[in-house]
């Protein structure tokens, strides 16, 4: 069941209505997308060259940040190149929630609330990848750290959304949608139904991205 009761603490207005959705098998990574990796595509030729700056904090393992849903399309480019074949991309809505909710019906994976133990928000910077405990299906910080940028367009409900896990797809898209929160965010925002959305150029300090792909 995809969106959030109208009993939830937070709760957007685009958040509904709930709906169930049934989807084909699909990988999604398990930790988000390191500086470490956007930097290998750029030594690769890849991503257009863009280096996103580090603010201060470090790259390495740490989420790369400061990169736009235009950006991340390069950077699935440069990997498919390098995996030969294989179709990465970024999650639809429907994917990314099911994977953050980990089976849970509740706000957040662990729970009704979120602590700081948990994740990574109401902070200054960015944590390394993993710094907190994976979820139930070993998905690590798909609350807190970054907002995470999936396929979709932004809509501003459900009501005409697929229910076959796909993306919203436009021919003028405004806005696309990030989930999950980032680390400056409150903890209604890192809830698994909570969406937000920017324009496809738009290079947020509170934005990443991760991985998916569809499974045979």
């Amino acid at each position: 069941v995809m969106g959030s009761p109208a009993t939830e603490t937070g709760r957007g207005r685009d958040e509904g209505p709930q709906r169930e959705v049934s989807m084909s098998p699909f990988a999604i990574g398990k930790y988000e997308v390191t500086f470490a990796q956007w930097d290998a595509c750029l030594a690769g030729g890849g991503c257009n060259g863009f280096s996103p700056p580090d603010n201060g904090w470090g790259r390495g393992a740490r989420p790369v940040t400061g990169v736009s849903w235009n950006d991340v399309q390069s950077y699935l480019d440069w990997l498919n190149q390098q995996a030969g074949g294989l179709r990465y991309r970024l999650a639809s809505e429907a994917e990314w929630e099911y994977a953050a909710r980990a089976g849970a019906s509740d706000a957040y994976a662990f729970g009704a609330r979120v602590t700081a133990t948990q994740a990574t928000f109401r902070a200054r910077q960015t944590s390394t990848v993993g710094a907190h405990d994976a979820n139930a299906w070993a998905l690590f910080d798909m609350h807190g750290n970054v907002g995470e940028w999936v396929e979709d367009c932004y809509v501003a409900n459900y009501d005409a959304a697929p229910i076959d896990g796909a993306a919203v797809q436009a021919n003028n898209c405004a806005r696309h949608v990030y989930r999950g929160g980032g680390f400056s965010d409150q903890a209604q925002i890192l809830r698994a139904a909570a969406r937000q959305s920017a324009p496809a150029d738009r290079r947020l300090a509170t934005i990443g991205f991760r991985v998916a792909r569809t499974l045979d």
